[in-house]
Parts: structure tokens; sequence; C-alpha cells
């Protein structure tokens, strides 16, 4: 496990589990593994949450409220999947009412093997959930950055052809000039004789 730059705050789904992986996932906040070792703090509130952790399979009736979760949640975000049946519907695969996994709902990010997972092994998906969402930062930072610049090239382009505009009404004015001092300039000089 690596150093984190940025305390992921955790947010917990149960997608109708057998509650192995979710007694795993409150493990992992006991003082024995302490995820607040590496600043996880485990919060109710999707607006506040960079990380979720999703236990169980889905179902028809808990893909529409996990997905409104996810929605939520504020860019960067990451989605870890714990567990067999998170990850394929484990055993619950086969039953009528089971739709999948969790990437049948949401997109997911990093999936954490075993049934019931280990809290180590949680505790290894929330830090490389974590690497992903400095990545994921990253790529927005750039995005934006890309954004702006060609916002600030869509504002000089109609300046540029602004210019051009007006060089192009000043461009007859400057050779009718040029042509006017082109008569004007051999008068004179025959006009005067040399001394």
């Amino acid at each position: 496990m690596s150093k984190l730059e940025r305390s992921p705050w955790l947010i917990h789904y149960d997608a109708s589990s057998c509650n192995g992986c979710d007694i795993e996932v409150i493990a992992c906040l006991t003082p024995i593994y302490d995820a607040e070792r590496f600043g996880c703090i485990l919060t109710g509130d999707p607006k506040q949450a960079d990380v979720l952790l999703v236990t169980g399979s889905v179902n028809n009736l808990n893909a529409p409220i996990l997905r409104n979760i996810y929605d939520q949640m504020p860019e960067p975000r990451a989605v870890v999947a714990i567990g067999a049946c998170a990850y394929s519907g484990g055993v619950f695969a086969e039953c009528y009412n089971v739709s999948g996994g969790v990437a049948s709902a949401i997109p997911v990010d990093v999936y954490v093997p075993g049934c019931a997972a280990r809290p180590e092994a949680i505790l290894d998906g929330v830090v490389a959930a974590a690497a992903l969402l400095r990545e994921k930062e990253r790529a927005m930072r750039a995005a934006r950055r890309a954004a702006s610049k060609a916002r600030r090239a869509a504002r000089k382009a109609p300046r540029a052809a602004s210019k051009a505009r007006r060089a192009a009404r000043k461009a007859p004015r400057a050779a009718s000039k040029a042509r006017r001092a082109a008569r004007k300039a051999p008068r004179a000089a025959v006009g005067k004789e040399p001394r």
C-alpha cells in the first residue's frame, strides 16, 4: 500500500448481499485494520463521497438506487465492487431477480475478489481507487485547460477576422491614394524646369 496524497471519503452501499462482505467492510474501520490511517472516512452523504464501496449483486429494484447514488457523487469518483457477488452475481447469479454484478448498473473502477473479501484486500482496493481518483483529477484538469484554451482561441478568432475585414476595407483606400500620388508625381516633375 502506498502513501495517499488525498484522503478519500467512502460511501458504502449493500446491494442485496449475504452481509459477509459488509461485515468485512466494517472490520476495515476498526482499530485492527484502521482505514483511517489512509485518511478514509465513511460518510453517509454521496455528495461528500469520493469512493463508492458496493457489496452484493444488483437486481431490478436496487439498480436505480445505486445509479442515483452514483450520479450524486461529485467528479472525480471511483467505484469499488467488493466480493464475488458484486463482480458477477456470485452464488445469487442464477436467481430470477438478479441482473448481475455492479457493472450491469454503473461503471466499476476496482474489483476486490473474495467471498467474503478480506479486509486487507478491501483496503488495497480503496488505495487503488484513490490512485485512480488522482489520475482522473489530473485528466479533468487537463481537459479543463484544453477547453479554456479553445474558448480563448474562439474569442480571438472574431477579433482576427475583424482585423482582416478592416485591412481589406483599408486596402482599396491605400491603392487609390497610391494612384493619386502616382498621377501627381509626374506633373510636378514636368512643371518645373531644372536650373
